[in-house]
């Protein structure tokens, strides 16, 4: 849920601006003199169109082949006619000399919407796409480059929600579960004729990609100005955020293409250039894991922003326990464009060792829903005639003059016995991969190998590896668990705890040490792990290490954890269906309106405007209202005109949202916050979507306040 962005500068603005003017294309050629880089950094072109169009997100299978999602409907025009229209695609791009230039190209998948998750396996490949929780698995049976067989693998059903507000990522974790942005759930593979299984996790906040490390914890970036969040822990253990994980101006952006063309308006760009002043658009974050890069470069995170036109490099450092970002980069960024089309929306590590970055190379990457007319960006980009520049793309990858990319993998085609020893290769992406496909080959005759790699190998992700490959295979024993729990690296004794977490139902002694561990890290994961398999006492223990640990770390994560739970779950004020309905509304809530208007409902605090993102929520008379006034603003918008107070972002509407959806957000916002009011129906929804079914532009806030209108 974003706050309605008001300008009272709005329509002198677009009364003012030009007829449109022209942002030309480059030819890739051209567009390569337009990238400013660190010395010793350049960008090669991998796939351009017209061999992909407006591709969004690539994966690679085991054996260096690349998937592309293409959103070839994406944004045609300025009203986004036809976005749903069934022509999006997964192409299919490998070397055929295995060079590592991708000379060979096949349409994968035709005929989808808006594909935005791919995840390959042993031989297939998983799709989601837009509009729907469903996910897909796709199987070329013929070997010509073209998927012949389509299977549900996962029953999600229909979601609505914008093409922003909806999931992405479909990333196979360390844990050996799925993950992906938005959907406060996780899945997990269970077997060949086994049905899936599926675990609620706290809601993660992040909008548009989904990155790992090598410890196995997730990170997530939100859209709505916020960047990364919430990666402090894994996100089954809660969404951690400690004050100080980032500078006060780490989102301040320094781009180096000034046409103004910003969702927030005047407020987010240098009024003496033009150029986006805080990050916009956030997103398609990476962990760098490569072996082909300088070492400087490994566990950065890589996050694009292609409102600004860059990529920002962020430092990744723990420090007593705590993880901080920073950029080395000062006032300036690791990959910056001078070409106004160069939009920068993924970033993956690639089997070569080196970083790949999908670039939808487009005029406008913002939906519909924030173009609409009277807007100010939509002003603006009629102005540069922005809107014109559609059905390209680019995938570039990005090298350095040190090193060249390695050979394509073969993966797919060895063994069992070879795949174990890939799980020692300095690649992160290959240790991924193999452990993803060991896990799915379910071949029992690789557990001895695997637990004399979990005791002997000498590189520590490499045995961490090796022991969730064992739990994967469902043999992962006690014992070793219980060695690796006194190993002298904390990595190891860390991961080992959560590894084992099914095979602890209750606290022993070698587990209760771990809360004395010297590692700050490690006494976080023994806090998180008792808490999540509900120890008994554990309350008690982490009050005590909060109230006495020296690590912040332990303090803060300790902190959180003990937070008590939301109060509805015990109010004897709601009923059983009520409570439901609450616990659905919070997901809703915290998986997407919280980021805007804040965790408490106080509003986000906007950077460097001395105001917040949105207006809060605790209190509001709209929100307290009658039903229909705030039901009004979650389908339709809020305009902002009449308004008296600006903010930075906008409400856009939320009609493709089901009924109850909208009904259990704002039943939640309504007895949340200190407020109390009637809770809201999914009939009451369908009386106002029904009545308001012409409606084509957002109520102004004299219109909210009126509505309903009297008969």
């Amino acid at each position: 849920m974003k706050a309605i962005a008001v300008f009272a500068t709005v329509s002198t603005l677009i009364a003012g601006l030009a007829s449109a003017q022209s942002t030309p294309y480059l030819t890739a050629e051209e567009q390569l003199a337009t990238f400013r880089l660190p010395p010793g950094y350049r960008m090669e072109l991998v796939v351009g169109d017209p061999n992909i169009k407006e591709p969004v997100a690539i994966a690679f299978d085991g054996n260096g082949r690349m998937f592309v999602a293409e959103m070839r409907a994406f944004m045609r025009d300025l009203d986004g006619t036809d976005q749903r229209e069934k022509n999006g695609r997964v192409s299919m791009h490998w070397s055929s000399k295995g060079d590592g230039v991708f000379d060979r190209h096949s349409v994968f998948i035709d005929g989808l919407v808006l594909p935005r998750m791919i995840l390959p396996l042993d031989g297939a490949l998983l799709v989601g796409e837009t509009d729907t929780n469903d996910i897909h698995l796709y199987r070329d049976t013929d070997g010509d480059g073209v998927a012949d067989q389509k299977e549900l693998w996962f029953e999600g059903g229909p979601r609505g929600g914008n093409l922003e507000h909806q999931p992405s990522g479909l990333v196979w974790c360390l844990d050996n579960w799925i993950y992906t942005s938005y959907n406060a759930y996780r899945l997990r593979w269970n077997g060949v004729g086994r049905e899936l299984l599926q675990e609620t996790t706290p809601p993660n906040g992040g909008q548009w990609g989904v990155a790992q490390d090598d410890h196995g914890k997730l990170w997530f970036t939100g859209g709505a100005e916020r960047g990364p969040q919430n990666f402090q822990q894994p996100i089954l253990y809660g969404g951690f955020n400690i004050t100080g994980q980032t500078p006060h101006d780490f989102s301040e952006v320094w781009p180096l293409v000034g046409l103004d063309d910003v969702e927030g308006g005047p407020f987010r760009f240098r009024p003496e250039d033009g150029t986006l002043n805080h990050f916009s658009s956030p997103c398609g974050s990476e962990i760098l894991r490569g072996d082909r890069l300088p070492a400087e470069l490994y566990g950065d995170l890589l996050v694009c922003e292609p409102v600004g036109r860059l990529i920002r490099r962020a430092k990744v450092e723990v420090r007593d326990g705590v993880t901080y970002l920073s950029n080395p980069h000062e006032k300036s960024e690791f990959i910056r464009s001078t070409d106004p089309n160069f939009r920068p929306v993924s970033v993956a590590n690639a089997p070569d060792g080196t970083v790949y970055i999908v670039d939808m190379y487009r005029g406008v990457v913002q939906e519909a829903v924030a173009i609409k007319e009277g807007s100010y960006l939509r002003g603006v980009v009629e102005k540069h005639g922005l809107e014109k520049n559609i059905g390209r793309g680019r995938i570039w990858r990005l090298v350095h003059e040190s090193m060249e990319p390695s050979a394509p993998p073969k993966l797919l085609d060895e063994t069992p016995t070879q795949l174990v020893e890939r799980l020692a290769h300095p690649n992160g992406w290959w240790r991924d991969t193999a452990q993803k496909l060991l896990v799915l080959r379910q071949d029992e005759f690789v557990v001895p190998a695997l637990r004399k790699m979990a005791r002997e190998n000498d590189g520590e992700f490499a045995r961490l590896h090796a022991l969730w490959t064992l739990e994967g295979l469902g043999a992962l024993d006690a014992t070793l668990v219980r060695d690796t729990l006194r190993d002298a690296s904390p990595i190891l004794r860390a991961g080992a705890l959560r590894a084992g977490e099914s095979l602890f139902a209750e606290e022993s002694d070698d587990l209760l040490a771990l809360a004395d561990d010297p590692d700050p890290n490690v006494v976080i994961q023994a806090m998180m792990t008792a808490h999540r398999l509900d120890w008994p006492g554990h309350r008690e223990r982490i009050e005590s290490l909060v109230a006495e640990h020296p690590s912040r770390g332990v303090r803060e994560i300790g902190g959180q954890l003990l937070d008590p739970p939301s109060p509805y779950l015990t109010d004897s004020r709601f009923s059983e269906s009520e409570r439901k309905s609450l616990a659905s509304g919070e997901v809703g809530y915290r998986s997407l309106c919280f980021a805007c208007h804040g965790n408490e409902g106080q509003g986000t605090p906007a950077e460097g405007l001395g105001t917040t993102l949105a207006p809060p929520l605790a209190g509001s008379p709209i929100v307290l209202g009658p039903p229909e006034q705030s039901i009004l603003v979650l389908l339709h918008g809020l305009s902002a005109s009449g308004d008296e107070r600006a903010y930075p972002t906008q409400m856009v509407p939320m009609a493709t949202n089901s009924n109850s959806w909208i009904a259990n957000v704002l039943s939640y916002i309504r007895n949340s916050f200190g407020n109390e009011a009637p809770f809201v129906t999914s009939a009451e929804v369908d009386r106002v979507r029904k009545a308001t079914l012409d409606r084509t532009t957002p109520p102004t806030i004299e219109e909210v306040r009126a509505f309903p209108v009297a008969e």
